[in-house]
C-alpha cells in the first residue's frame, strides 16, 4: 500500500506537467482546473525554443557537465583509494574532516569560490561552471566505501605479479569499481545539470549560462506562462533520463554496494 502511494505521488506531478504542455494558460490558470487540454497544442514548445538560446545554453551545460563528471571520477577515485587502501598517518583524521564537509551547508563555500573564480580571471567562461565541482566529499566517500568491500586477493596477487601500487589501482581495483564510477557519474551529472545558484554568480554578464538559468527566466514577477514553462522543462529532462537508462543496471549496483562495508 505504502508503495502505491509512493508512485502516485510520484507519478502525478509529472503526468500534470505534461498535460499542462499541450494546454493554454488561460485552460492551466482556469477555476475549476481542468485535467485534459481542451485542444492539443505544441505552441509552448515553439514558444520555449523561440524564447530561450537553447543549443547554446545545452551547449554549455553539457560542457559543464563534462567537465564535472571527469574531474569528480578521477579526484574522488584517487581520493578514496588512498583512504581504503594505502594506510598514512593521519588518514582517519583527515577523512573525519571530509565527513564533516558533508555536514556544511554548501553555500557557505560560495564566496571564497567566488573569489577564487574572480582572481583567477574565469567569470563568464565554461572552466568557471565545472571547478567548484571537480571535487567532493561525497564522491569520496562513496569511493572509499565501494574500494572498502572489494575483496584484497586480487590487490595481492597483483603486487606479487610486481605491480606497483598505481597499477594495482589502475588495472585491479578500478575495473572493479565501474558500478560505483557509474553512480557516482549520475549523481554529479544530475547536480551538474540542475545547478542555478553558482552559474548566476559567475556568469554576471549573462555569457555561458546554462539551462536552468533560461529555465528561471520564463518566470515573470507578474505572472508565468505555465504551458513554456513545463515544455522546457519536459526537454531538459530528456538528456539526463537518457543517461539514466543507460546506466541505471551499473547505478543500482553502486549504491546498493556502497553501504556494505564501513
Amino acid at each position: 500500500m505504502l508503495l502505491v502511494v509512493a508512485v502516485v505521488f510520484m507519478v502525478v506531478p509529472f503526468v500534470w506537467q505534461l498535460l499542462t504542455v499541450f494546454k493554454t494558460t488561460a485552460e492551466v490558470t482556469r477555476v475549476p482546473p481542468t485535467i485534459l487540454p481542451a485542444d492539443f497544442s505544441l505552441h509552448s514548445f515553439e514558444t520555449f525554443f523561440s524564447t530561450v538560446p537553447f543549443w547554446s545554453m545545452f551547449a554549455v551545460s553539457a560542457g559543464s557537465l563534462v567537465l564535472r563528471v571527469a574531474g569528480q571520477i578521477v579526484v574522488a577515485a584517487l581520493a578514496g583509494y588512498a583512504f581504503a587502501r594505502i594506510p598514512f598517518p593521519g588518514s582517519r583524521v583527515l577523512f573525519g574532516l571530509f565527513i564533516v564537509m558533508l555536514m556544511v551547508p554548501s553555500q557557505l563555500f560560495l564566496i571564497g569560490q567566488f573569489q577564487l573564480i574572480r582572481d583567477l580571471q574565469l567569470l563568464d567562461t565554461l572552466p568557471a561552471l565545472a571547478i567548484p565541482g571537480l571535487f567532493s566529499a561525497f564522491g569520496t566517500f562513496l569511493m572509499r566505501q565501494a574500494f572498502l568491500t572489494m575483496p584484497g586477493d586480487y590487490e595481492e596477487a597483483a603486487r606479487l605479479d610486481g605491480a606497483n601500487t598505481f597499477q594495482v589501482f589502475w588495472y585491479v581495483m578500478l575495473p572493479m569499481a565501474r558500478p560505483m564510477l557509474a553512480a557516482l557519474a549520475v549523481l554529479t551529472g544530475l547536480y551538474s545539470w540542475n545547478d542555478l545558484l553558482w552559474p548566476l554568480i559567475v556568469s554576471p554578464s549573462g555569457e555561458n549560462r546554462p539551462l536552468p538559468v533560461g529555465l528561471a527566466g520564463l518566470q515573470g514577477q507578474f505572472g508565468t506562462d505555465y504551458p513554456t514553462l513545463m515544455a522546457g522543462a519536459l526537454v531538459c529532462s530528456i538528456p539526463l533520463v537518457i543517461v539514466f537508462l543507460v546506466l541505471q543496471r551499473q547505478f543500482f549496483a553502486g549504491i546498493a554496494s556502497s553501504g556494505l562495508k564501513g
